[in-house]
């Protein structure tokens, strides 16, 4: 199931009090999806990691009763909070197949009686779990049968690189590492479970990457310019991310930046300014668009984009309206929409 389709499934479960089981290969967003959700939602959420936890975690510390005939268990940490909690709260079970099955069996109490030990979980309480699958080689052996009964549904979470670009352009991510994912879509995710210490190209290691720009690990590139080539720092921290190989190939990509047309350059002529003939260079170029054309700017920059073939079109629209909703509602976003019919949404 794709992002924005998990997004969904996520919003009625939370709605519903349904428990929710995730799977899928290590970082494809696992756990930022429901991240964002019960942020956009305003539900709490509380995260555990049931790998490096005790059975005692999710059943309570056993303690002599007052006589000393018997013994009561005590909730602490976590437990104690979904007890209780007075608002929406997603508690949410991360890498649940990597747990022992002492610590499943606990969880497994947890979701089927909603209570332990004689505490119940407080009403407000939405359970939800992510897993890797066993062939991921991330310690996963598997979930117990009468634990995997227990949830609501079970979901596979699938990549999809428009999925990853409207997260992308939420989150800030440089223009330019969106544009060479949309020209290079395969490289989005590329993972092989291996027992070498490398990382492998996913969501995750993504981020990584521009978060490394962002944070000025060029100075060339902070300034607007490629990322300098044959530094072996740069080339290296990179590579640690997403591999050597993906490493050098964007870093080369990053030639294409010094051959863009500048946004001011666009704005002041976007009738008469020449279209970029090579598609890599156009995909930037659309990129760079989409962050930084403001609703001020868009009736401009709009006569720009309509001289594009459609693709790059569908792209920057499809885009611009998901990073700047109120663009949507311009006269030029509105005529174009209803000529494009069901285009735009596809």
């Amino acid at each position: 199931m794709r992002a924005r389709d998990v997004a969904k499934a996520l919003t009625f479960c939370f709605k519903n009090k349904k428990p929710l089981l995730l799977k899928g290969a290590p970082g494809i967003g696992k756990t930022s999806i429901p991240t964002q959700v019960c942020k956009e939602m305003d539900i709490d959420l509380i995260i555990s990691h049931p790998a490096v936890k005790e059975p005692t975690d999710y059943t309570g510390l056993p303690f002599p009763s007052a006589d000393k005939k018997s013994a009561i268990f005590l909730p602490f940490g976590d437990l104690k909070k979904i007890l209780e909690v007075k608002r929406p709260t997603v508690f949410f079970f991360d890498d649940l197949g990597q747990a022992p099955t002492s610590v499943q069996a606990g969880v497994m109490q947890l979701l089927g009686a909603r209570q332990v030990n004689g505490h119940k979980i407080s009403d407000h309480v939405t359970f939800l779990a992510a897993t890797n699958r066993r062939k991921d080689k991330a310690g996963v052996q598997g979930i117990l049968e009468p634990v995997k009964s227990r949830f609501y549904s079970i979901i596979e979470v699938e990549t999809h690189i428009d999925d990853w670009i409207s997260w992308a352009i939420k989150n800030n991510m440089p223009s330019i590492l969106i544009a060479y994912l949309k020209y290079h879509e395969d490289y989005l995710i590329d993972f092989h479970p291996t027992s070498d210490i490398v990382n492998s190209p996913s969501p995750r290691t993504w981020e990584a990457v521009g978060d490394m720009l962002n944070n000025g690990i060029s100075e060339r590139f902070s300034k607007g310019g490629s990322i300098e080539q044959g530094s072996a720092y740069i080339s290296e921290m990179i590579g640690g991310a997403v591999s050597m190989a993906q490493a050098n190939e964007f870093i080369a990509f990053t030639d294409i930046i010094d051959k863009l047309n500048s946004y001011s350059k666009i704005l002041n002529d976007p009738t008469g300014i020449k279209i970029p003939d090579s598609p890599s260079i156009l995909w930037a170029e659309c990129s760079m668009l989409i962050r930084k054309t403001t609703k001020k700017d868009f009736s401009k920059i709009f006569k720009y984009i309509k001289r594009l073939d459609m693709e790059f079109q569908l792209f920057v629209m499809q885009s611009l309206i998901t990073a700047r909703p109120e663009i949507a509602l311009s006269r030029s976003f509105i005529t174009w929409s209803t000529k494009m019919g069901n285009l735009l949404g596809s």
